[in-house]
């Protein structure tokens, strides 16, 4: 039998199929802390509980396609980089049918942001609370940005809190040997900010004179020549990232 053959005679439905999804962790530094968008389910299942952004794939449709479509649609917001994090395939993970879900993830600056809370309404920023040190991982928490005393945790859909702790931990396991602590950062920053960013990922205070001296000494910043503004101390220097780094 030749390929044209048996392709003509295949049945698509001798297997069953299941159902893809992707769902967008969008993470940004927020009041020192690790912290994501979401929406509010309004609909059957886990109605009423917070999930990340998300969507059926198409048959039509790459998975990258679907995500950026999703990252439209749901937040308002189109240009950051997407990159996949992991697929999340248990069986018991949503109960309509058997739902894989490949999950994506995105830094936004802290402007990039506030920017997106304040295109879409539905959107609320949740502060991830990370219970384990380094790269040990475990489930996470989630509060409203709108709850600094942290007394109510929200209840988050699906496996959600399971796709924000992976988000961390990969955050984590990339901070120190690549550049992605930068994806959080406006175009120009201190060595302040940049210090803030390492410690809300990493969950631990740093050696300010140490960190300083490992960042700079990389050669993976340059220095704009530029100060800091609105600021009644003496101004910090302003800093960016060498491209390539």
């Amino acid at each position: 039998m030749s390929e044209h053959a048996f392709l003509a005679a295949y049945d698509p439905n001798a297997f069953a199929r299941p159902a893809l999804t992707v769902d967008l962790v969008l993470m940004s530094i927020h009041a020192d802390r690790p912290a994501a968008l979401l929406l509010k389910r309004t609909e059957h299942p886990h109605a009423d509980r917070w999930a990340l952004p998300g969507g059926f794939v198409g048959m039509d449709e790459t998975l990258d396609a679907a995500a950026e479509r999703v990252l439209r649609a749901k937040a308002g917001i189109a240009g950051p980089h997407l990159e996949q994090l992991y697929t999340f395939g248990a069986l018991d993970r949503d109960p309509r049918m058997r739902i894989v879900s490949v999950a994506y993830l995105a830094l936004l600056p802290e402007a990039a942001f506030r920017q997106a809370l304040d295109g879409a309404a539905e959107l609320s920023a949740a502060i991830v609370e990370v219970p384990w040190a380094g790269e040990t991982g475990g489930p996470v928490t989630a509060f409203s940005a709108q709850d600094p005393g942290r007394r109510s945790p929200l209840s988050l859909a699906f496996d959600h809190a399971d796709i924000l702790a992976l988000a961390i931990l990969r955050l984590r396991g990339k901070l120190d040997y690549s550049g992605i602590g930068f994806a959080l950062l406006p175009e120009h920053f201190t060595l302040r900010q940049l210090q803030d960013v390492h410690e809300a990922i990493l969950g631990i205070p740093l050696n300010k004179p140490a960190f300083r001296r490992r960042m700079l000494d990389r050669g993976w910043l340059a220095p704009t020549g530029a100060r800091e503004a609105g600021t009644s101390f003496r101004p910090a220097e302003l800093y960016r990232v060498r491209k390539p780094l």
